[in-house]
């Protein structure tokens, strides 16, 4: 089944652009809550997940929804919708203007169409990842309608890499960038496919982190590699993704995902094998060529 892609576009950015106006209104003004796995949650998180899932529901009633703070379970539906209401919230409830809200949308398990709007950067990424799908339809990453491509550099001191808090354990050791704690898992990612850095490490995103990004990133031109037990997509049926980290790393090129990988292993307990990533990288070579024009 093809999608109506202007309207799914049309649709992100009315609906964030609405929600931003409230969300702008409770910045820095909230009080943050902490859950099970750590992270926060403050009224404005579940208020925007509510918003979010009411609007989805009433224009797209025939796809499924896995959100943050609501359902974490992986429906049946072909199309569903992968919802961060605010990724970011640390940097929400504390003044910092790093937040978004982040909108992934999967066909049959795996992210197809990526958007990620960042209401005080007045930032607003989007992208279309179709390879492998069966889907047709527009291609290319964009950042507020200009398209955006990777980073063709080689690393370097003056070069950038993002790194999530918890990932911290992998700067005792010298590395060929600069490190950047954003504190935004979605907006880690998508520094990478806008060539502002090379690569990041995040050691704990959940699917909600990575669902909108996954596929502005692929669509930049980007690599990317989970440091688990192999790529996670397509998500499957049934399964409650609520305590399911995905350790990740990104990288402007697939050369790169080869050169960092070794360096940021630290932030895993238990490594995968080498041979892992040589299938991964070769996978992802191989996607590279055939998407290419």
């Amino acid at each position: 089944m093809e999608m109506h892609w202007p309207e799914v576009l049309e649709f992100c950015q009315h609906t964030t652009a609405e929600l931003a106006l409230f969300l702008a209104t409770k910045f820095a003004k909230v009080v943050a809550d902490r859950k099970q796995d750590g992270s926060l949650v403050t009224e404005a998180d579940q208020w925007t997940d509510q918003e979010l899932r009411l609007r989805l529901s009433q224009r797209f009633p025939t796809h499924g929804l896995l959100t943050e703070e609501t359902s974490h379970i992986f429906p049946a539906n072909d199309w569903c919708w992968v919802i961060d209401p605010i990724d970011g919230t640390t940097n929400f409830t504390r003044g910092i203007p790093i937040w978004g809200i982040s909108l992934g949308l999967l066909y049959r398990g795996t992210p197809v169409f990526g958007f990620v709007h960042f209401p005080l950067l007045q930032q607003s990424f989007w992208g279309y990842w179709f390879q492998g799908s069966g889907l047709t339809g527009p291609t290319g990453a964009y950042l507020n309608g200009e398209p955006i491509h990777v980073s063709t550099d080689q690393p370097s001191s003056n070069h950038l890499f993002n790194l999530c808090a918890r990932s911290m354990a992998i700067m005792v050791k010298p590395f060929p960038c600069k490190f950047r704690l954003m504190g935004v898992a979605s907006y880690n990612i998508l520094l990478v496919a806008a060539g502002t850095a090379l690569g990041g490490a995040e050691k704990t995103p959940k699917i909600w982190d990575i669902a909108g990004a996954w596929p502005i990133l692929r669509a930049a031109g980007g690599s990317f590699l989970f440091l688990g037990s192999g790529s996670i997509f397509p998500l499957q049926v049934g399964r409650d993704y609520g305590h399911y980290p995905v350790p990740c790393l990104t990288a402007s090129q697939p050369a790169l995902l080869e050169q960092f990988r070794p360096l940021v292993m630290p932030i895993l307990e238990s490594p995968p094998p080498e041979s892992q990533l040589r299938n991964e990288v070769a996978k992802i070579e191989a996607e590279q060529t055939f998407s290419q024009p």
